[in-house]
């Protein structure tokens, strides 16, 4: 079964409904690449998936380990190669608040969920990821 459809809505525009939920979500090309950029474009969202996969699989790891994740914010950033045109780079910047008895290995734990999540391992090796995961 499909987890998504995709309907193209013309300039280069298209509309993605996630089956399960029901949610929408719309893309746009970048205004670098003939787009208006008035949405995530596909790449955009490649560079996200990165972010938000690391953020889950931690939260997944919280919820099993027994300790409570008070926040986090992350900013991401794709830098695009243009011989071919593609990702050559995803930097992202994670902030990450735990309770004051956090241990070590807890914050090691995390540490490494940064290069073993699901999309880390599904991307391109030649792909840069730059993750950098900061405890506040």
């Amino acid at each position: 079964m499909a987890t998504a459809t995709t309907k193209y809505l013309g300039k280069l525009r298209c509309s993605n409904l996630h089956l399960q939920s029901g949610t929408e979500i719309f893309t746009d090309a970048p205004t670098d690449n003939q787009g208006m950029g008035s949405a995530f474009s596909p790449t955009d969202l490649c560079a996200l998936s990165l972010t938000t996969c690391i953020i889950t699989t931690m939260g997944i790891y919280a919820q099993l380990k027994g300790f409570d994740i008070l926040r986090i914010e992350a900013d991401t950033s794709k830098h695009m190669g243009i011989d071919p045109r593609r990702i050559e780079k995803i930097s992202a910047l994670i902030q990450i608040q735990l309770s004051e008895d956090a241990s070590d290995r807890q914050k090691e734990g995390l540490q490494r969920i940064t290069h073993i999540c699901p999309v880390s391992r599904s991307l391109h090796p030649d792909l840069i990821q730059d993750v950098v995961l900061k405890f506040i």
